[in-house]
């Protein structure tokens, strides 16, 4: 592994798994107690159409990716909280809305559109330089946000109506909380990709929960594990040339597996030891 790093594409994909298990590792906490998964999965999809916007308008797709996040996180707010129609069914219609979108502005756009693909599945052997500071920004954003509304967030994420009477603007934190969600998937897109970007956004939190209650350690765990093991799948996926974004995911999948099996053996370990 160590010799790789001789290689620009590989110290560009590690420093990017790193900046994406920052993101994931705070934010992936609030959306797993929070309990947003699916709204998170209807931002990441109907983002897609911003990409499709960044090659009609000839730009990077990154930069027309983040506003149309921000624009979707907004609709999925006003869906969620406003509309009179069932929840999930208008995050399906957005979901579908903006895949279809992208899809026709890409049809419309002359040309042919090469690496479209790693928007789809994610490549992070192909992360330019300038994406990679791109990332590092809205880390910063986002750390920035954190630090500045983190005990709001844990009354968001556990009691929203006890938020409201002690008077945080649980509405507009909510909203915020949206927007993060946003940032953090263009961040994560060009590990993964749209299709799994939501995996990587929750596994590493929901193994963290498994092993303690205090938010804190929660993100601070969760980073850690997100961090090394995107590396273990990146080493992974070139030893058996396998898809890197794809085999992150399958990676943390295992060790989620592994660490609820460990847990539960703990569980029963302790429950019969007491009784001895």
């Amino acid at each position: 592994m160590i010799d790789l790093l001789q290689y620009g594409f590989i110290r560009n994909a590690i420093i990017a798994a790193l900046l994406t298990s920052i993101a994931c590792g705070i934010i992936g906490v609030y959306v797993v107690s929070k309990r947003i998964v699916f709204i998170s999965g209807g931002i990441s999809h109907a983002s897609f159409g911003g990409i499709g916007l960044g090659y009609f308008l000839g730009i990077n797709p990154v930069w027309g990716l983040l506003p149309f996040s921000i624009v979707s996180a907004f609709i999925m707010y006003f869906v969620s909280r406003k509309a009179k129609t069932s929840e999930d069914t208008a995050i399906g219609i957005l979901w579908s809305l903006g895949m279809a979108l992208g899809i026709i502005l890409i049809y419309l756009t002359p040309g042919y559109a090469p690496d479209l693909m790693t928007y789809l599945f994610g490549n992070i052997l192909m992360v330019p330089l300038n994406d990679i500071l791109l990332m590092f920004a809205l880390d910063l954003i986002i750390l920035l946000a954190v630090f500045l509304f983190y005990k709001e967030f844990i009354a968001l994420c556990f009691d929203e109506e006890y938020a409201t009477i002690s008077g945080v603007n649980s509405e507009r934190l909510y909203l915020l909380l949206l927007c993060l969600i946003a940032i953090t998937v263009v961040i994560t897109i060009k590990i993964v990709g749209i299709i799994l970007v939501i995996a990587l956004l929750t596994i590493p939190a929901a193994i963290s929960r498994k092993f303690t209650a205090d938010m804190k350690k929660m993100m601070i765990l969760s980073t850690v594990i997100g961090a090394i093991f995107s590396l273990c799948g990146l080493w992974l996926s070139y030893i058996f040339d396998l898809p890197s974004g794809a085999t992150i995911i399958l990676t943390l999948a295992a060790v989620y597996l592994v660490s609820s099996f460990a847990r539960d053996i703990g569980v029963t370990l302790a429950a019969i030891k007491s009784r001895i």
